[in-house]
C-alpha cells in the first residue's frame, strides 16, 4: 500500500506512520503535507480513497473533514469535486435505501461544512428536504403513515448530525437551523409513538402502562439534542480538530451542494384494513430498521458522568465499527477499544454489544461475530472488560424470567460458547441455589441449558470438572450415556437377529433396492410395521452413530429404505419417535438426525410439528430446549429453502435479460449478413464469406437455445417456489393450530387473566419459596459481582412465585411470539387466513397478543 493511503487509514491511531504524539493536529499536518505533494498526479485516487475512508471509518470523519478543508485551501477544484462526489453517493444511497450510507454521508457533509468546504445553507437545504419528505409521509391525507419507519429514519439522520455540526450551524445560520428544529418538533407532534411491543428484551416491558408512556428512540434522541443545544453544543465525544486550523480554514472557498431529492413514497394500502396497514408497516420496518434498542444492564451510576448525547455518540461509534469491521474481528476489537473519547466507556460498550447480540427480531450479524468480538475485547482489555462482561451476565441472569424467550436462547448459546474459550471457568457457586428452585424455574433451566451446550462444545467430564466448586450442579448436567440401542439379544432375540442380518447387508455393501426387497419379503410380512420400523431405524442409526459423517453416509446410501417404510406423516411420526428414543441421552444428535432426514426429504416439516406437539414433548416445553431446537430447525429449513429459491429466481431473471440481449444481437448480425446475399436465376448465392454466414447461424441458434434453456429453468424454479410457499403456509397453519389448541387447554379463563402479569400473579401465595432477604441488585465496583440477588426478575422480591402450569403457559406464549416475530415476512401474507381459522374471537387474548406482538401489529388495529 502506498504511504499516503497508509497515512489516511492510520490517522488518529497509535501507529508507526505517525509521531508518538497523540495530538490530532500533528497527525493532520503530517498527512496533509504528504497529500499535498501527491495531489498533482493522484488527485482522483486521493478523492476516491478519502471518501471510502470516511464511509468505512466514520469515527474518524472529523479528521478527514479537516484534511479536506486544508486541501481545499490549496486546490478549490479538489474541494468542489469532493462535495460533488459525496452528493452523488448520498443521492444514490437515498434511492437505494442504504441506511448506513445515508446516515454516514450526511454526517460527512456536516463535518465538511465545519471545515468551510460546504456552505452551511446547502446543508440546511438537505435537512429540509429530508424533513419535508418525512412530514409528507406521516400526513394522513397526503402521505402513507404505514411508512413512518422511513420518515423517522430521515429525522434521526438529521438529529444525529447535530453533535458534529450543531455549534457551527447555530453560529453561522442560526435562523435556518432554528427553522429545522421547529420543523422536527412539528413532525414529532404528528407522528405516531413507536411502541417497543414485540421487540423489547423483557416481557414485562410489553405489559406495563409505562411501556406506552416511555419515549421511543426518536423522542429520546430529540430530548438529548435539546439538552445539547441548551448546553451550547458542548460535548466530549466528538473531536473538533478543525478548531486547531480555524484561522487557516476560514480563508477557504465554501462550495454549494447540488439538489437532493427523496424517493417517492409507496402508494398507501388499497384497503383501510389493519392487515393491509400492518403488511406495509412491516415492509417499511424491514427496509428502515431501527439501528439499536437500548439494553440497560447496569445501574445508572456506571455511566452517570457521561452526558446523554455523549452516550448516543458512543453508541454510534461502536455500531459503526461493528458494522464496517464485520468479518475482521481483531481489527473490530482494536478500534472499539481505542475510540477518540476522553472518558472510559467499558459499560456502554458491553451494553451496546449485548443489545446487538440480543436484538429482535434478529441481530444485524450472526451471533458468532459478537461472541468473537467479546472474546477479543476481553483479551485486549484484560484489566477491565472481563469483569464488565461477567457483571452483565450476572445482571441478565437476575432478570432471566422476564427476558424474551428468543433472547434467552441466544444468551444461553453465547454464554456457553464464551466460557468454552476461557476453560469453562465461572463462579458456579453463586448460582448453586438454583437447585433449591423448582425444575421449571427460569434460572434453573438457564443453568441446565448452559451446561448442556457446554457438553456439546467439550465433553461431559470436562464440564463436570468445571462445576466442582458447586458440586450439586452436576445434577443439572445432561445424561452421560451415549446411544440407546434398544435391540438386545437378551430381551428380544428375534429382533436382534433381524438387526444382525441388516448389519451384515450393510457390511456387504448391499444396495438400497436389495435391502428393500429383503424387508418386503422377509421382515414386514412376518413381523409387521412396528417391528420392521424399529429394527431398520435403530440399526441404521446405530451404524451411523460413530460420527456425523457416518450418519450422513448411512442416510445417503439407505435413505430410500427409510422413505419406503415411512411414506406418510403417521409413519414419519413413528420414525421421529424412534430417533428420539435412540438418542434420548443426546439432544444434539436428536436434532441433527431429524434435521438431516428432513434435508433428505425423509421427514416432512408437518410430521416434525406433530412430534414436537406430541404428549412426550409438551411436558418439556418449559424445562428443556430439546423440542424447541428441533422445531426451530424445521421451520428454519423450510424458510431457507424459500429464500434460496427466491435468490435463484432473481439470478435467473437477470440471466434471461442477458440471454435475450445476446440472442437479439446474434439474430441481428445474421439478418445483416443474409441481406447481403445475391440472387442468380432466382436462387440465393452465398456472398464473399459463406463460412462467416454459417458461423453466424450457429451463434444465433445457440443463443436462442440458451435463452429457451434459461426460461425453462426459471419456470421450474418458479414451480418449486409455488410448492414451497404452499408448504410453508401449511406449516404455519399447523404450527398455530397446535399452539392455540394447547394453550387454550391450559390457560386460565380469559375473564380471570388478560395480561402476562396477571398470569404470573395467579399462584403468588401458594408457590412461594423464600430463599433470601429481599433486596435490590447493585453491581460491585471492583469485580462486577452483584452484592445481593433478586430472583427470576421479580422486582424487589425474594421469592419464586410462579406455578408450573403458569410457567408452562409463559414459556409457550414466549415461543409463540418468537416464531411469529422471526418469520413475520412469511406470516403476513397469510394473516387473513390465520385470523379466520385460528385467531378468531374465541381465542384467548394472550394467544392473540403473543402473535400480534411478534408481528408488531397493534391489537387495536384489529
Amino acid at each position: 500500500m502506498s504511504s499516503w493511503k497508509s497515512l489516511l487509514l492510520r490517522i488518529g491511531d497509535k501507529s508507526p506512520d505517525y509521531p508518538t504524539s497523540s495530538d490530532f493536529k500533528d497527525h493532520i499536518e503530517t498527512c496533509s503535507g504528504v497529500l499535498r505533494r501527491e495531489l498533482e498526479h493522484s488527485s482522483n485516487d486521493i478523492l476516491a480513497f478519502l471518501l471510502q475512508c470516511a464511509e468505512q471509518l466514520p469515527h474518524k470523519i472529523p479528521l478527514y473533514g479537516t484534511l479536506i478543508g486544508l486541501m481545499n485551501l490549496e486546490n478549490e477544484d479538489f474541494g468542489r469535486k469532493m462535495v460533488e462526489s459525496t452528493q452523488a453517493n448520498f443521492q444514490d444511497a437515498l434511492y437505494s435505501g442504504n441506511c448506513n450510507r445515508i446516515r454516514i454521508l450526511l454526517r460527512f457533509l456536516t463535518v465538511m461544512m465545519c471545515s468551510k468546504v460546504l456552505q452551511p445553507s446547502s446543508l440546511v437545504v438537505v435537512f429540509e428536504t429530508l424533513l419535508s419528505s418525512a412530514a409528507t409521509t406521516v400526513d394522513e391525507e397526503k402521505g402513507n403513515p404505514s411508512w413512518q419507519a422511513r420518515a423517522d429514519f430521515y429525522i434521526i439522520c438529521i438529529l444525529s448530525c447535530l453533535p458534529w455540526g450543531g455549534a457551527e450551524l447555530s453560529e453561522q445560520v442560526p435562523e435556518e437551523i432554528e427553522r429545522v428544529m421547529v420543523g422536527i418538533e412539528a413532525y414529532l407532534s404528528i407522528r405516531r409513538h413507536n411502541s417497543e411491543a414485540g421487540l423489547s428484551f423483557f416481557e414485562d416491558d410489553d405489559e406495563s402502562e409505562k411501556a406506552n408512556s416511555d419515549k421511543d428512540f426518536l423522542e429520546d434522541l430529540w430530548d438529548r439534542i435539546q439538552v445539547l443545544s441548551s448546553n451550547g453544543w458542548k460535548l466530549d465525544s466528538v473531536p473538533r480538530p478543525h478548531l486547531s486550523f480555524e484561522a487557516q480554514l476560514v480563508a477557504g472557498k465554501s462550495h454549494e451542494l447540488g439538489p437532493i431529492s427523496c424517493p417517492d413514497q409507496p402508494d398507501p394500502p388499497s384497503t383501510t384494513s389493519g392487515a393491509s396497514y400492518g403488511k406495509q408497516k412491516h415492509d417499511a420496518e424491514l427496509r428502515y430498521p431501527q439501528r439499536t434498542h437500548r439494553l440497560n444492564i447496569f445501574p445508572a451510576s456506571k455511566t452517570e458522568d457521561i452526558q446523554p448525547v455523549d452516550r448516543f455518540v458512543m453508541e454510534e461509534y461502536l455500531l459503526d465499527v461493528l458494522f464496517f469491521f464485520n468479518g475482521c474481528r481483531k481489527e473490530c476489537a482494536s478500534f472499539m477499544a481505542s475510540l477518540p473519547v476522553p472518558f472510559r466507556y467499558e459499560y456502554i460498550m458491553a451494553e451496546t454489544i449485548f443489545s446487538q447480540l440480543l436484538m429482535l427480531p434478529e441481530p444485524p450479524f450472526k451471533p458468532i461475530y459478537y461472541t468473537l468480538v467479546i472474546i477479543d475485547l476481553c483479551k485486549a482489555l484484560p484489566g477491565a472488560f472481563p469483569a464488565v462482561v461477567a457483571g452483565a451476565v450476572r445482571a441478565l441472569f437476575e432478570k432471566i424470567a422476564d427476558l424474551d424467550m428468543e433472547c434467552r436462547t441466544r444468551l444461553i448459546l453465547w454464554f456457553s460458547h464464551h466460557l468454552s474459550n476461557f476453560q469453562f471457568i465461572w463462579h458456579w457457586e453463586e448460582w448453586a441455589y438454583v437447585l433449591d428452585l423448582p425444575k421449571w424455574a427460569p434460572q434453573r433451566v438457564f443453568v441446565q441449558e448452559v451446561l448442556e451446550r457446554e457438553v456439546r462444545l467439550s465433553y461431559w467430564d470436562k464440564v463436570k470438572q468445571s462445576v466442582e466448586n458447586a458440586p450439586g450442579l452436576e445434577e443439572l448436567l445432561p445424561p452421560k450415556g451415549g446411544p440407546n440401542f434398544e435391540i438386545r439379544a437378551e430381551e428380544n432375540g428375534e429382533q436382534y437377529a433381524l438387526s444382525a442380518d441388516l448389519k451384515n447387508l450393510v457390511k456387504g455393501r448391499a444396495t438400497a433396492r436389495e435391502m428393500i426387497l429383503w424387508i418386503e419379503e422377509s421382515v414386514f410380512p412376518v413381523h409387521g410395521l412396528e417391528v420392521t420400523l424399529k429394527v431398520v431405524v435403530q440399526t441404521l442409526l446405530d451404524i451411523g452413530s460413530k460420527s456425523f459423517t457416518h450418519l450422513i453416509t448411512v442416510l445417503e446410501r439407505y435413505g430410500q429404505v427409510i422413505a419406503k417404510i415411512c411414506p406418510d406423516q403417521d409413519r414419519q411420526l413413528m420414525l421421529i419417535t424412534e430417533i428420539g428414543s435412540y438418542w434420548k441421552n443426546n439432544a444434539q444428535m436428536t436434532a441433527i438426525a431429524i434435521d438431516r432426514m428432513m434435508g433428505y426429504r425423509l421427514l416432512s416439516n408437518l410430521s416434525i410439528v406433530r412430534w414436537v406437539f406430541s404428549p412426550e414433548n409438551i411436558d418439556q416445553f418449559h424445562t428443556s430446549d430439546r423440542p424447541w431446537e428441533v422445531l426451530r430447525n424445521a421451520v428454519s429449513k423450510t424458510y431457507n429453502r424459500i429464500c434460496d429459491l427466491r435468490k435463484e429466481i432473481l439470478t435467473l431473471k437477470k440471466t434471461i435479460v442477458s440471454a435475450e440481449e445476446t440472442a437479439a444481437k446474434a439474430r441481428a448480425e445474421l439478418e445483416t449478413a443474409e441481406s447481403k446475399l445475391t440472387l442468380v436465376d432466382g436462387e440465393p448465392v452465398l456472398g464473399d464469406n459463406p463460412v462467416k454466414l454459417k458461423r453466424l447461424k450457429s451463434y444465433a441458434e445457440k443463443a436462442k437455445e440458451e435463452e429457451v434453456s434459461v426460461r425453462e429453468s426459471l419456470e421450474a424454479k418458479e414451480a418449486l417456489l409455488a410448492r414451497a410457499l404452499d408448504e410453508i403456509e401449511a406449516l404455519f397453519l399447523s404450527l398455530y393450530k397446535n399452539f392455540s389448541s394447547l394453550l387454550m387447554e391450559r390457560l386460565p379463563d380469559a375473564s380471570r387473566v388478560k395480561t402476562l402479569q396477571e398470569l404470573k400473579s395467579i399462584s403468588a401465595d401458594s408457590m412461594a419459596v423464600d430463599l433470601e432477604e429481599a433486596s435490590t441488585m447493585e453491581v460491585d465496583d471492583e469485580n462486577a459481582r452483584p452484592k445481593t440477588r433478586q430472583l427470576n426478575g421479580e422486582k424487589k422480591s425474594n421469592v419464586y412465585n410462579i406455578g408450573e402450569k403458569e410457567q408452562w403457559c409463559l414459556s409457550t406464549l414466549g415461543y409463540l411470539k418468537a416464531f411469529s416475530r422471526q418469520y413475520a415476512s412469511e406470516i403476513w401474507p397469510h394473516i387473513e387466513k390465520l385470523e379466520a381459522e385460528i385467531l378468531t374471537e374465541n381465542v384467548h387474548p394472550l394467544i392473540r397478543k403473543a402473535v400480534y406482538c411478534g408481528l408488531r401489529r397493534p391489537i387495536t388495529a384489529v
